[in-house]
């Protein structure tokens, strides 16, 4: 098998990818379909109240995240799953029967979004460390590539079909397909051979074992660097849902299909990125550094694009760079981190990336209510980029500093010529 799919080889990695993909598909569906609803249906146009819902669905992974994650360190991690992916299908269950009985109201969408938010929170964690259990240690930067891959494979498909359901039938059959769509990844966890998985080793119960997890991230500064990055795109940069929404309408005067066909465009960088990354070797922080910089540059390029085909085309590069720089982040995490700590880490990593989107969302939203779609977009783009040169100069800063005390250390060698013979020996020195 080609090293880019080599994770595919394991069944049980089989299994988990193709029911990631289908539920992946179903929740980019209901993103679109959900901004779709509160964007149109029921308020007029408003973008504060789209980025109201979407900060309820992250606001309880800020609060969360770290106790979800020291769940994900005690419990087994498959069992967890099976409980988060049927109550978070019970969720987009609900909504989607309020939409199509034609009795959902703008606070049935915030309180859903919040209850999905819940689950996630238990969810991601637990979803992430998974990837190790599942595969074998040298495979998992492989796998996690190949998880991004399913999921902007279904970031491709699931916007543009949630376009042509919301066009053709309404937002209502969008949220019941997703509900169905989360019974693939309950059924591949089912069906997973238990002897074929590698538990990592559970953290014991104990008091003050988030406070442990935090001082293992704050003794490691290549972790904070990783987190703090992450954060600022995610409070600043993970806002398309928001922004194409308000460009396709407001700016471009777009319907449903476009705003579905932006996502799907941007979802070709982001699947690009994923299978770059599952070929890639070697260190990962200048992509992750490298990724926080193009993000920005792109992002501004796009905000200034005059019309509807230019902006939609760079979207491409916006998805190749946010997705090299996330994938990097994870996959650092992923392989340096101690197997009784993975968990609380990769809930930290989601913390710092979605728990800033309750702040971020309604900022860019309000922004580009009051000022305009493209000072949205652009904001967004110039904070993760600031961040990123600000990453490559303490980068340089420490790597000249290391080369520095390197060459200290070294011992002093006179030239050949002077004192010294062709083997580096002294005149007088016997061979």
């Amino acid at each position: 098998m080609s090293s880019m799919f080599r994770a595919l080889a394991v069944p049980n990695y089989r299994l988990w990818f193709a029911g990631a993909l289908v539920s992946n598909v179903g929740t980019w569906m209901q993103r679109v379909a959900q901004d779709w609803l509160v964007l149109t249906s029921l308020t007029e146009h408003s973008g504060t109240a789209v980025g109201i819902t979407t900060g309820l669905q992250f606001l309880p992974i800020l609060f969360l995240g770290p106790y979800a994650g020291l769940i994900a360190d005690r419990h087994r991690k498959r069992r967890l799953l099976l409980l988060t992916q049927t109550a978070m299908g019970l969720c987009a269950l609900v909504l989607g029967l309020l939409v199509v009985t034609g009795t959902v109201q703008l606070w049935h969408v915030y309180a859903i979004a919040l209850a999905l938010g819940i689950g996630s929170a238990f969810d991601a964690p637990a979803r992430q460390a998974f990837v190790s259990e599942v595969v074998g240690q040298d495979d998992v930067p492989n796998a996690v590539a190949l998880n991004s891959a399913s999921f902007n494979t279904a970031r491709l498909a699931g916007p543009g079909l949630a376009g042509l359901l919301i066009a053709w039938l309404g937002t209502g059959l969008a949220f019941l397909v997703n509900s169905a769509s989360f019974a693939a990844v309950i059924l591949a966890l089912w069906r997973m051979r238990s002897t074929e998985l590698s538990p990592a080793v559970r953290a014991g119960r104990g008091k003050h074992q988030i406070r442990e997890g935090l001082r293992y991230v704050r003794g490691r500064p290549d972790l904070v660097l990783i987190l703090v990055l992450v954060g600022v795109m995610g409070t600043f940069g993970m806002n398309s849902q928001i922004t194409n929404a308000m460009m396709a309408t407001s700016v471009f005067g777009k319907g449903a299909e476009e705003y579905g066909l932006l996502g799907s465009v941007m979802a070709v960088g982001t699947l690009a990125a994923a299978l770059l990354a599952a070929r890639r070797q070697g260190s990962r922080m200048p992509y992750l550094v490298g990724g926080s910089i193009a993000f920005g540059i792109s992002a501004v390029a796009a905000s200034l694009m005059p019309g509807f085909w230019l902006y939609m085309l760079m979207l491409v590069p916006v998805g190749l760079a946010s997705l090299t720089m996330l994938n990097s982040a994870n996959t650092s995490i992923q392989l340096s981190v101690e197997p009784q700590f993975r968990g609380r880490v990769l809930a930290l990593y989601m913390v710092v990336m979605q728990g800033g989107t309750p702040l971020g969302a309604p900022l860019i939203g309000w922004i580009g209510t009051e000022f305009g779609a493209r000072w949205a977009v652009a904001i967004g783009g110039t904070v993760p980029l600031l961040a990123g040169v600000c990453a490559l100069l303490l980068l340089s800063r420490r790597s000249g500093v290391s080369l520095r005390a390197r060459a200290r250390r070294l011992p002093l060698r006179r030239p050949a010529g002077r004192g010294a013979d062709r083997s580096g020996r002294g005149a007088g020195t016997p061979r």
